[in-house]
């Protein structure tokens, strides 16, 4: 049970991490931010475990396909009368040559066929991905005015982000910040637990750096919060 990802804990884990950030912000956009990533969460459960299935009906076609293909060039090959078409070595090379390029050609044909349930596979995981990835810049964009120097009494201008958080409600909310970047890169990992793809890999990769490289940032401001907080 240890080995791998549960979608529905993580679920679970959205679910108290939105009713924290609603009881604790009600008015904040960050609670529909919180109810995007559970939406996410949710479908993101059920889009891995899709994605982690062999599709039996696209397989069964491929199959029968490829077969077709097979049989039309089998019984194309032993359909020729090689004695009345070939009368010179220069024509057999010519048919031989022709033979082998139709081999090539099926062969392709079937290569492309076998792999389109993967390319199909990572073409949908990428396109989640990519949602999570532009999650995650939103996520930041929530807490891009919230810092810790504003909670100061310095000269304010009209253009200046309002701040009406004390230094608690700051850390509280810059932590929910940071759990929900936490979040979304394990609902990233969910779709190469059952899908061994280097590309997806790759890109789910990305958005954990990008998680990371964001929280980093976030705990940069919860410390310099601390260091006010002990002066």
């Amino acid at each position: 049970m240890y080995r791998t990802l549960d979608a529905a804990k993580i679920v679970e884990t959205v679910v108290q991490l939105q009713a924290r950030i609603r009881e604790r912000f009600p008015e904040a956009g960050l609670n529909g931010v919180a109810a995007e990533v559970h939406s996410v969460a949710s479908e993101s459960a059920e889009r891995a475990r899709r994605l982690g299935r062999p599709n039996l009906v696209l397989r069964s076609l491929v199959v029968l396909f490829a077969l077709l293909l097979i049989t039309l060039v089998v019984s194309t090959i032993l359909g020729m009368n090689l004695k009345a078409r070939v009368s010179s070595v220069v024509e057999f090379v010519q048919m031989m040559e022709s033979g082998i390029n139709d081999v090539l050609f099926v062969g392709a044909a079937i290569f492309f066929l076998f792999t389109y349930e993967s390319r199909l596979r990572r073409d949908k995981a990428l396109e989640a991905v990519h949602e999570l990835r532009v999650l995650a810049h939103i996520v930041d964009m929530h807490q891009l005015t919230k810092d810790p120097d504003r909670l100061g009494e310095g000269p304010r201008t009209p253009a200046s982000p309002e701040m009406n958080l004390s230094r608690f409600e700051l850390a509280r909310y810059l932590d929910y910040c940071s759990e929900l970047l936490s979040i979304l890169s394990k609902i990233a990992a969910l779709y190469v637990q059952g899908l061994r793809d280097p590309v997806v890999l790759e890109a789910v990769d990305g958005v954990e750096d990008l998680t990371n490289g964001l929280s980093r940032k976030i705990w940069q401001k919860i410390m310099i919060l601390d260091t006010i907080a002990s002066e």
